[in-house]
């Protein structure tokens, strides 16, 4: 099973639904109030299911981290994916760059940051 996971920063109600309906097959997703509690739903690509999972108040409760676990993804990379969040929700989106190891210093642990700026690797702190 692979996994794709990205931080969105101040999410707005409906968005997450409205971006992934144009990239999945079919989804059930409740996304009208994002609030302290994570949020399940299901969908379906290349018709393979796969879960999609929001968990609110990620970083400092600015965020929400998604997750979308599957066999088959629209997106290759988790970066691949922020790219078109991005796009869709024109609000900052975070995620891995997909070598850091469990284990490693957050310290010096860098993130993708894409926005109006453009892409960059920061540390999130």
């Amino acid at each position: 099973m692979r996994d794709l996971e990205i931080y969105i920063r101040d999410l707005k109600s409906l968005a997450v639904s409205e971006w992934l309906a144009n990239h999945l097959d079919q989804l059930e997703l409740d996304d009208e109030q994002v609030d302290n509690r994570a949020i399940k739903g299901v969908g379906r690509y290349l018709n393979a299911p796969v879960r999609v999972i929001l968990y609110p108040g990620a970083f400092g409760k600015r965020f929400t981290c998604l997750v979308l676990e599957g066999e088959s993804l629209p997106w290759g990379a988790d970066l691949d994916c922020a790219r078109s969040a991005w796009r869709a929700m024109g609000t900052e989106v975070r995620c891995s760059p997909g070598d850091w190891k469990e284990g490693e210093p957050v310290a010096d642990e860098k993130w993708w940051r894409l926005d109006d700026r453009g892409e960059q690797l920061v540390v999130w702190h």
